[in-house]
């Protein structure tokens, strides 16, 4: 029983892996989509959500089989309750992914993203997946030292989302509101899933010390691009 109880647990884990590298595929992805106005790409995004969701439903059935049979205690307990937790900002993370991808379908065949903002938001694209692939292997070895740089790693999303807001709010912004919305919108979905990396380090560290930082907020970072 105890053998078949840790490989569920160990079941779970690999899962929260997985997920993490789906959302770290996902904005990755979704950048290119944006970026290079790739309809096709976009729709390959939007479509492979569904699988983030089946794999988070599929967490908490785990989860809470596990809570029901078991009644874990202490270590075992931690870790199925942090899973659950995590598994919905990884899941949070993958619909922000989502909303690049249905903003890139949305202004098909335009680009969403004036010239001269490209590769400040390429870079955003970039730092978030290394920030998420980073959170997938913390969860997979639960290196407490790795799961504390992520906060620092998460300087340079801020940074970059600080240089974007500079440039909305310049007077010389050339291009219409319409745009101004749809930048300020992009760089909060980018913002965003660098938390959500941030929040999933914090828990592990959570799970493995018993000590509490405070993750991000669970305040969504605006509403789903349109509907599927």
């Amino acid at each position: 029983m105890r053998d078949a109880y840790r490989q569920e647990l160990e079941a779970i884990t690999a899962g929260l892996e997985q997920m993490a590298q789906l959302a770290a595929s996902a904005i990755g992805r979704a950048t290119t989509a944006l970026l290079e106005v790739d309809l096709q790409l976009a729709e390959t995004v939007i479509a492979a959500d569904d699988k983030l969701d089946d794999l988070q439903r599929d967490l908490e059935e785990r989860a809470i089989a596990v809570l029901a049979r078991q009644q874990p205690v202490a270590t075992e307990l931690r870790t199925v309750v942090t899973a659950l937790r995590i598994s919905a900002d990884l899941e949070r993370s993958g619909d922000l992914a989502l909303n690049v991808a249905k903003l890139a379908r949305h202004r098909f065949p335009d680009h969403a993203i004036p010239s001269e903002l490209r590769a400040t938001v390429l870079e955003m694209g970039h730092v978030a997946q290394r920030l998420m692939a980073k959170a997938a292997d913390v969860i997979a070895t639960r290196e407490v030292t790795v799961a504390r740089e992520l906060e620092g790693d998460d300087d340079a999303m801020d940074d970059l989302h600080r240089a974007l807001f500079r440039r909305l709010l310049d007077d010389r912004w050339p291009h219409s509101v319409e745009a101004a919305v749809e930048v300020t919108l992009v760089g909060r979905f980018y913002e965003r899933f660098a938390d959500h990396a941030v929040s999933v380090a914090k828990r592990v560290v959570y799970l493995v010390t018993g000590e509490h930082t405070d993750p991000p907020s669970d305040e969504s970072a605006g509403q789903q691009w349109g509907q599927r």
